[in-house]
């Protein structure tokens, strides 16, 4: 599939996710910004909410007067659960929806309920999207009218678990994963979800018990080991803008070892142009993915001989959303990923 121009509409364009969005649309070669769309400030330039981006682009407008036969994708920076209302009235347009929010995630309309206290509103159209993480989708994604970008937490765990799940390198249990993100990872609402003193300043552990985005992991991990994983997940919202950075705490398999591990990783992410694998036994942190669309990964033995730690390092707003989602419609079209964004 190839096309001269991709003509685009950005659903959700004030939001931090939809800004990053914006500003690296805005530089791809490719693509043709018809509309930017939100529920506030309409008739705004652009410029108004992010004065990064410096291209002359659409005024702020209403959904409601999109012009849908000159659009050819449609990327969803949306609350939980408009999206669906919204594939649901494209379900006929010839349109390919990349879905930033958690409305396609999940292939079980329960689970989503479980999770998200919502029904699903657009039941029907959950087989016609694909979870897609662009490392491991590739060719599968241009057979389907919905892409689902994962959440950023379950990218920068999946990006190095996935394949050593794959080749049976690690035991299904006793994985512990830490994560630590900036906390524009909360949305511009922030203060509304986290109400205590010091937010910008402090470091506060959330959805202990069971957070949204374990959903996504349960379901991808599970249908790569045909079982149950057994892990436990803390999130923690760091006092930075933006950055993520996982410490993943594996048991290898009886008889492998970390070198099998690491040259597994290497040989894995070897042609995947946005993940590094760092060498072995090499410090970590968010400094070199900031404002990228890069992974880092970095395999560290322990003093405690039984478990290996995995670092893994993105950019939470790009790689874990806005980048993601443009290497996706960059697989949907035929072009080098890194369009776009390098």
């Amino acid at each position: 599939m190839s096309v001269k121009k991709i003509n685009i509409v950005v659903a959700g364009a004030t939001g931090y996710v939809g800004l990053d969005l914006i500003k690296l649309l805005s530089g791809h070669p490719k693509v043709n910004i018809k509309y930017l769309c939100a529920q506030k400030k309409i008739g705004k330039k652009i410029q108004f909410f992010d004065k990064r981006i410096k291209k002359k682009l659409p005024r702020i407008s209403s959904l409601n007067s999109v012009e849908w036969n000159k659009i050819n994708v449609l990327f969803t920076a949306l609350p939980t659960g408009e999206s669906q209302s919204l594939a649901k009235n494209l379900k006929n347009k010839n349109i390919k929806i990349i879905d930033l929010s958690a409305d396609f995630r999940l292939s079980n309309k329960s689970i989503y309920k479980k999770f998200y206290n919502k029904k699903h509103k657009a039941p029907n159209l959950i087989n016609k999207s694909i979870y897609s993480i662009p490392e491991f989708v590739k060719k599968d994604i241009k057979k389907y009218k919905i892409v689902a970008c994962p959440g950023c937490y379950p990218t920068s765990i999946q990006i190095p678990l996935i394949p050593i799940f794959k080749k049976k390198l690690i035991k299904k249990y006793n994985i512990l994963i830490d994560s630590k993100s900036g906390y524009s990872g909360a949305g511009k609402n922030l203060k509304k979800k986290f109400n205590h003193k010091n937010i910008y300043s402090a470091i506060h552990a959330y959805g202990i018990y069971r957070h949204r985005h374990t959903s996504e992991i349960d379901q991808e991990l599970s249908k790569i080991s045909k079982t149950k994983i057994n892990y436990t997940f803390v999130p923690h919202l760091i006092p930075t803008f933006r950055g993520m950075l996982s410490s993943i705490y594996i048991e290898p398999s009886k008889g492998i070892s970390i070198n099998r591990i690491f040259k597994e990783l290497k040989k894995y992410h070897k042609n995947n142009y946005f993940v590094k694998v760092l060498p072995l036994n090499k410090d970590l942190g968010t400094e070199n993915v900031l404002n990228t669309n890069f992974c880092e990964i970095s395999v560290c033995a322990l003093k405690e001989k039984k478990r290996i730690l995995i670092l893994s390092a993105i950019d939470n707003l790009i790689k874990g959303a806005a980048g993601q989602a443009i290497q996706n419609m960059n697989l949907i079209y035929d072009l080098p990923e890194n369009t776009g964004i390098k």
